[in-house]
């Protein structure tokens, strides 16, 4: 079976899905919230949204891929700890082009940068928290609870990260 015929049937847990450059975006929402963003490789394809709010979702998210200053607005789930939550909105505070090590962000909230990058790891709304904008003190850092060198997901924060004008990475 090949690998976009493999795909098919996953593609059905998504409300829509956005092709991007570098694969594609899962949308799941709930009843009047977004519930999960997820990256998807390249055999996902494009799936037309549901309902209205995965279309504003999909929407917003081809803003941000046409424009890196776009700013998201949807309504998203309740999600994560209150330990994540604090970490999620340190990282919403890096404007982007710029990054912080996970040891910075982890100074501010007074946390351990494993801590951090845990809380990054368990991120349910990628680019709307954008985990991509935190990295390793001696470079790149893992991504979406992966570290493979050349994986799809440190791909994708690699492709982020340029998109929005950060060099280096």
């Amino acid at each position: 079976m090949s690998d976009a015929a493999s795909a098919q049937p996953l593609s059905a847990m998504f409300s829509a899905i956005v092709v991007a450059p570098f694969g594609g975006f899962g949308i799941r929402t709930d009843v009047g919230a977004v519930r999960e963003l997820v990256y998807l490789p390249k055999s996902f394809g494009e799936k037309a949204p549901v309902d209205a709010l995965s279309e504003q979702a999909a929407r917003q998210i081809a803003h941000y891929l046409a424009d890196p200053d776009f700013r998201f607005d949807l309504p998203l789930s309740e999600a994560g700890t209150a330990f994540q939550r604090r970490v999620w909105d340190a990282i919403c505070a890096i404007p982007r082009g710029q990054v912080l090590t996970y040891g910075q962000v982890a100074k501010q909230i007074r946390s351990a940068p494993r801590a951090v990058g845990q809380a990054c790891g368990a991120n349910w709304f990628p680019i709307i928290i954008p985990c991509h904008r935190v990295t390793a003190a001696g470079g790149l850092g893992g991504f979406s609870n992966h570290d493979e060198a050349d994986g799809f997901h440190l791909g994708v924060k690699r492709w982020l990260l340029a998109h929005e004008g950060v060099a280096g990475y």
